[in-house]
């Protein structure tokens, strides 16, 4: 089975890093925001939303069961009964979604490599209907700035900057590898982009919301980089 990320290991590795840094008082505080501040205003202006990521070749792939598997609840998340997903916010039609509506939409295909924060990387390919469809269904007011992507499992959650919602390889993927998504990676949907570091890739998806405002992110509230582009 594939190696299994608890809560408690990733807080260990967050705790590391934050012993790493020295100290924690209000004035390294008030520094880490103002740089994380002008580090996200860097990336956007980096971030191209029409440049698309090189695929890894299909001898890449990294076996199933040697993908970590990461979740932040006791145990593996269940899809709750006759889950659908939520699209909302500041949106014309907002709209509640079953699967099978999901694999009706216009759909992609992408070999995508996973960066994690902890150092790792792994390759798959993943299937599933692009953000682009999700908005074009929705129809975001000119207010909506920014992406939020909410989960079932404990409430992880990551907020995303419009241009890497919106980018052609940001998807809500159903399949990974040629199969249906397990619940290990996911299931029923989740959300892959190559734009961005492993923990802004939220599994087990419930709802989509369109926000004028940034909202966070589970990790993000937790000194994590919010902007964390790859």
């Amino acid at each position: 089975m594939a190696e299994i990320i608890t809560r408690r290991k990733f807080l260990g590795a967050l705790a590391a890093s934050t012993l790493v840094a020295g100290c924690n008082g209000p004035l390294t505080a008030k520094f880490l925001k103002g740089m994380e501040h002008w580090n996200a205003r860097f990336q956007s202006l980096l971030f191209s939303p029409n440049r698309l990521a090189p695929e890894p070749p299909e001898s890449d792939l990294t076996p199933d069961d040697d993908f970590p598997v990461y979740f932040i609840s006791n145990e593996m998340p269940s899809a709750p009964p006759n889950w659908t997903l939520k699209v909302g916010g500041l949106v014309n039609n907002p709209v509640v979604l079953t699967l099978d509506q999901l694999k009706k939409m216009p759909s992609i295909n992408i070999r995508i490599r996973h960066h994690c924060v902890e150092g790792w990387s792994a390759v798959a390919a993943w299937h599933g209907v692009p953000m682009r469809e999700i908005a074009k269904l929705a129809g975001p007011k000119p207010d909506a700035r920014y992406v939020e992507f909410r989960s079932f499992d404990s409430g992880y959650y990551s907020s995303w900057d419009m241009p890497s919602a919106m980018h052609p390889q940001t998807m809500l993927a159903y399949g990974m590898n040629g199969d249906d998504l397990d619940q290990d990676f996911g299931a029923p949907l989740r959300l892959y982009s190559t734009v961005k570091l492993g923990y802004k890739n939220v599994k087990y998806l419930t709802e989509v919301n369109f926000l004028p405002e940034i909202s966070g992110g589970y990790w993000e509230n937790q000194g994590y980089e919010w902007f964390a582009g790859v």
